[in-house]
This record gives C-alpha cells, sequence and structure tokens, in this order.
C-alpha cells in the first residue's frame, strides 16, 4: 500500500493572497479631481516694436578748472551726492594771493596820488580866477587908456598861464583817475581768478566719474569730476529707419529695465541716421522714480498696431525653472502641455506655441496634478 502525503496550506497565506488585488483595483477607480478650465482665447493684443539702448543723465556736466594750478584738496569721491556750490576741489592759491596782493598795492599808489592833484587843482582853479579877475580889470583900465599895452598884455599873459596850468592838472587828475579805475579792475579780476582756486558744483546731482587727487596739476581742458543730475534720466535707443515714421515726439511708450517695466515719453528723435547700422537715437524721458543709473541697458516699447493671438491666464501657467506649461484636458484627462509664451499682460499671457485657440486648460493650475490623472470639470 502506498503512503499518501497531505499538504496543509496555512489559510492565513491564502486569504493574504487573494487579497493583493484589492489595492490596485482601488487605484484604477480613483475619483476624478475636481478642476476648472478655460478655452485658450483667440485675442486681439496689441503689437510692439522693441528697440535696445542705454540710459543717460538728461543733465550732465564734467567739472574743469580754469586755472593751471596744483590741486590742494578734493573733497567728493564717486558716488556722493552734492548739492549746488558746494566746494567740490581747492587749488592752490599761493600765487594767487601774490597776485591779488599786487594789485592791491598798485590801486593804493595810483590812490595816493590823488589828494595831491586835488589840491593841486583846486590851487589852479584860485590862480585862474584871481587872473581872470585881474585880466577883467585891466581890460577896463585900457579901455579908458589908463593903462600901457605892456601891463594889458602882462595881465593877458598871466591869464592864460593860470588856465593852461589849470588844464594841466586836471589832465593829470584825470590821468590818476583812470590809473585808479584800471587798479581797481586789476584788484577785482586777481580776486576773481583766486575765487577759481574753488571749484563749486554747478548743480546739485551725483558724482559719476572722479579723475583728480590731491598734488595733480590742474589745467584747462583736464576734466577733473563727472556730475549727472540726479534722478533726471532718459533711455537712448536705436530705431530701425524702417520704424521711424510710426515714432513721434511726444509719444507714451513704455520702457523695460531687467523685466520691470515704466511709463515712459519720447522727447527727442536725433535727425541724423546712423549709417552702419541704418538707425536713428530716439530719447525717452524717463519719470523720476524709475530707479535706473546712468549706463543701465534698457528696451523701448513703441506701439506697432494689433495681431490676433493665443492666450492663456496667468494663473493657468506653471513654472519650473526655465520650462513653462498647462493642462490640457482632453477626455476627461489632463496633460502637460510644454508651451512658449510671449508677452504678458493683465489680461493674460500670449502663447507663442504648445497649444491652439479651442484647447481648454486648467486654471487656476494645479501643480499637484499629474500627467494622465483623471479630472472632473466643474465650474
Amino acid at each position: 500500500m502506498k503512503p499518501y502525503y497531505f499538504v496543509i496550506i496555512p489559510a492565513l497565506w491564502l486569504t493574504s493572497c487573494g487579497s493583493e488585488p484589492a489595492p490596485r483595483a482601488t487605484a484604477a477607480q480613483a475619483a476624478p479631481m475636481a478642476i476648472q478650465v478655460v478655452a485658450v482665447a483667440a485675442q486681439e493684443w496689441p503689437v510692439t516694436y522693441t528697440a535696445t539702448g542705454t540710459v543717460r543723465a538728461r543733465t550732465s556736466g564734467t567739472v574743469f578748472s580754469k586755472l593751471m594750478a596744483y590741486v590742494q584738496q578734493v573733497t567728493v569721491q564717486a558716488g556722493d551726492h552734492v548739492r549746488e556750490g558746494q566746494t567740490l576741489i581747492t587749488l592752490d592759491t599761493r600765487d594767487l594771493d601774490a597776485n591779488v596782493r599786487r594789485a592791491e598795492a598798485g590801486l593804493a599808489e595810483a590812490q595816493s596820488a590823488l589828494p595831491e592833484l586835488e589840491n593841486a587843482a583846486a590851487a589852479a582853479k584860485v590862480n585862474t580866477d584871481l587872473a581872470q579877475t585881474t585880466f577883467k580889470r585891466m581890460e577896463e583900465l585900457a579901455g579908458k587908456k589908463s593903462i600901457s599895452s605892456q601891463e594889458f598884455d602882462e595881465a593877458s599873459a598871466r591869464l592864460r598861464a593860470a588856465q593852461a596850468n589849470y588844464e594841466m592838472v586836471r589832465s593829470r587828475r584825470a590821468q590818476i583817475t583812470a590809473r585808479v579805475e584800471v587798479a581797481e579792475q586789476e584788484v577785482g579780476a586777481a580776486r576773481i581768478r583766486r575765487e577759481y582756486a574753488k571749484i563749486a558744483a554747478p548743480f546739485a546731482g551725483v558724482v559719476t566719474a572722479r579723475s583728480v587727487e590731491p598734488g595733480n596739476l590742474a589745467s584747462p581742458g583736464t576734466p577733473l569730476l563727472t556730475i549727472e543730475q540726479d534722478g533726471v534720466y532718459r533711455l537712448e535707443a536705436s530705431v530701425d529707419e524702417s520704424k521711424l515714421s510710426s515714432v513721434r515726439v511726444g509719444q507714451a511708450v513704455e520702457a523695460e529695465f531687467d523685466g520691470r517695466r515704466i511709463a515712459a515719453r519720447v522727447s527727442e528723435v536725433v535727425p541724423t541716421v546712423d549709417a552702419a547700422s541704418r538707425s536713428y537715437i530716439v530719447k525717452l524721458d524717463l519719470p523720476a522714480s524709475a530707479a535706473v543709473r546712468s549706463g543701465m541697458f534698457g528696451r523701448a516699447l513703441f506701439p506697432a498696431g494689433m495681431q490676433q493671438v493665443a492666450a492663456v491666464p496667468a494663473a493657468a501657467l506653471m513654472e519650473r525653472g526655465q520650462m513653462q506649461s498647462v493642462l490640457v484636458v482632453e477626455e476627461g484627462v489632463a496633460r502637460t502641455r510644454v508651451i512658449t509664451t510671449g508677452a504678458r499682460t493683465a489680461a493674460g499671457v500670449e502663447v507663442l506655441s504648445g497649444v491652439r485657440a479651442g484647447e481648454k486648460v486648467v486654471s487656476p493650475a494645479q501643480p499637484a496634478l499629474l500627467d494622465g490623472a483623471r479630472v472632473e470639470v466643474r465650474q
């Protein structure tokens, strides 16, 4: 008789094996996520022409010396804010002081001769008056034949001599007076030249460049400092000559700096064209609160009409680093779609590629929603 073997299988093992498919069924039958969708719309959007440019100060000045002298002191550094009339550079004034003292000495010498000439003129006037009176008496006596011709001629000669002397003194006094006036002008000029030794700010602003140090020899024509009027800037953009017809002075435009847009206005169109780039320079005045600095790169955005574009709400956009995407609903399933975006406005985001007008995208976006997940559209 053959032996029989019985294998006992634990009920627990069978039970666990029989219950294994349950989680898979649960995952497959997970409830769809409730979402909201919007249709990708074809909208009329403004077209802009973009021109690149550089920020320049509307008012800029280079500080020079009017004298050739050694620099004694420089009181500012690049980046310092200065007020109008503030002393920035002081030059050595020893030679200038000597010129002032020399001019003042010449003036004093000229003035010292005036009192003596005034006295001489007064005395000459008295002698002339006396000679005139005497001559009139002699003339009356000569008419009566009471004096000789010799006495009358002598009285006449004395009158002419007194008058000549008086005129000579008056001429000398006029010369000295003119010399005093010249000396006064020389003193004034010497003092003005000495004032040139204190170089002041021509207007309030910020120092953008310093090219002088104490001990340097300053000379006319050599730049020492550069100052820009703070808060008053413009963007100078190169506009292609084919686009210039749509640009006019006074036009309201936008300027963009590092993705930040601000309102601007066309203030000037330079009438000459650059032969190499075939472009014009258009200057845009920027608001005082623009927080820009001279030399910054910027873009000028000029309106150039309207065009139809596909657009989605900004809330539908998902951004991961440099990649931008939206969730498109296709037959109750969410699909991730990588897109390329263009301009952005308050109305939405322009879509250059990735979706078509009429497709439905999840908005607001659900970052936790995976590609291929079932969804249920709810209004």
